[in-house]
């Protein structure tokens, strides 16, 4: 994607945000990335569009909702003010590395699971969740009870993913439609063209709640994914700060809260997502 396409995507994803804030911004060292937040006045924030639960961008009225953009917004609270003062833009799992390198956003909270790999292009925080792989099968498809049943199904998952990794360790690729987003997979699985959709569980979970009586998360998780916010290499007066944010929600109940309002409208439990205090 070209800085033009990108700058234009900018644009067309933003949401309305008060640059005006409602509280005080806090004080940050000059020339910090926290100081050119706070000046702008707003924060830039990466995120999916297609994932409820985590961040999913409500066709009827264009709000953002879900876990990741609650945890964004509690970063714009405490950078400018107000969470209200946040932009968010579209970020497919492919382009997560190219947006933060290239400064399209000023972080990346976008089901960003923390790898070796990924962690040789970005800078990542703390985990502020944790997820497990698992399957999304057609409800009246009873062939499939976990990972050991897919070696002739063919399974749906996203380019850019951790999930693709695993399952190569599960399948041949001939076995895998691997596509931009998960979204494009569900009418691919109710329609028979696919087996099963494979990524973690709770991003599963939001798309089960999508197509209730069609739809089956099949509840057997073969991995643990650790979520990170990706920031820009190198950046490690942000990445502390950040650190310093997730372990103060974790300690005061703001996390709790954020869960309850997103993830935990399905009834799920925060037992094995919620990162142990630092």
């Amino acid at each position: 994607m070209t800085r033009l396409k990108v700058l234009l995507a900018v644009l067309l994803c933003l949401l309305p945000a008060a640059c005006a804030s409602s509280g005080e911004a806090r004080a940050f060292p000059e020339g910090s990335t926290m100081a050119r937040i706070r000046d702008r006045g707003w924060l830039l924030v990466g995120i999916k569009f297609d994932q409820p639960m985590f961040g999913y961008k409500d066709p009827a009225t264009g709000r953002i909702t879900g876990f990741d953009a609650e945890m964004a917004r509690l970063v714009a609270k405490d950078l400018t003010g107000s969470e209200r003062n946040i932009r968010f833009v579209e970020t497919v799992s492919r382009e997560r590395e190219n947006f933060i390198s290239q400064q399209v956003v000023d972080l990346v909270i976008a089901t960003y699971s923390i790898t070796e790999a990924r962690s040789q292009l970005v800078t990542f925080t703390d985990p502020y969740y944790y997820a497990g792989q698992d399957l999304l099968v057609r409800a009246a498809d009873t062939r499939i009870d976990g990972v050991s049943d897919l070696a002739d199904k063919k399974v749906c998952t996203a380019k850019g993913s951790t999930s693709v990794e695993r399952l190569l360790g599960e399948l041949s690729r001939e076995n895998l439609a691997i596509v931009d987003g998960y979204s494009e997979c569900v009418p691919a699985l109710l329609a028979g063209h696919v087996d099963a959709i494979s990524t973690d569980d709770t991003i599963l979970l939001g798309l089960q709640e999508q197509h209730p009586s069609a739809l089956r998360l099949v509840g057997k998780p073969f991995g643990k994914e650790p979520y990170g916010m990706g920031i820009r290499k190198h950046d490690t007066a942000f990445r502390d700060y950040l650190n310093g944010l997730i372990a103060r929600w974790l300690a005061d109940g703001q996390w709790d809260r954020a869960y309850r309002d997103t993830i935990g409208v399905s009834g799920a439990t925060s037992d094995q997502s919620k990162p142990a205090r630092r």
